[in-house]
């Protein structure tokens, strides 16, 4: 009888907000403000897999401009009925991408504290291999629907980032 009581009381208690989620990204600015201060050069890398036969690796490197975090929320992610990510058109894949970070379907949406840093690109290197279509956000000199150029200025969550090297 206590126990459904004490069950009871807690089920009578109003609903209390819950703080976002505090995503790496997010983290790693909180931790680490000296990477992604404004002037810092950081990089964005894709490929690179294996041991034996290493994929070539392509890269966006550029100049901090600007590092924040922020809540925001987090949709389901936009899928394509009938394909798997693989299967994506490049158009497709953009759209992924854009809606990054996303969750899973299934799972309700939610607020996120997520990092982003901004910076402009100084360098980079893009696959043009129609398999790498959909394989990444670069490709083909572009940035995802975007064309790089010296200059350009590029949003990505922090955790994607790294020092240049």
């Amino acid at each position: 009888m206590r126990v459904l009581g004490f069950v009871l009381a807690v089920l009578a208690l109003p609903l209390q907000a819950q703080e976002p989620v505090l995503r790496a990204s997010a983290g790693l600015l909180f931790k680490h403000p000296e990477v992604v201060r404004p002037g810092s050069c950081v990089s964005y890398r894709e490929g690179g897999a294996g041991w034996i036969l290493v994929e070539p690796l392509y890269y966006l490197r550029g100049t901090v401009t600007a590092a924040s975090v922020s809540t925001r929320r987090l949709e389901q992610c936009p899928t394509v009925e009938g394909k798997t990510r693989d299967q994506y058109t490049r158009a497709e894949y953009v759209n992924l991408a854009r809606a990054m970070p996303c969750l899973p379907p299934g799972v309700p949406a939610r607020d996120e504290q997520v990092g982003m840093v901004r910076f402009k690109v100084e360098d980079w290197e893009t696959p043009h291999a129609r398999k790498a279509e959909n394989a990444g956000r670069l490709y083909r000199g572009m940035y995802l629907d975007q064309p790089l150029q010296k200059g350009t200025e590029v949003e990505l969550e922090a955790d994607l980032l790294g020092p240049c090297s």
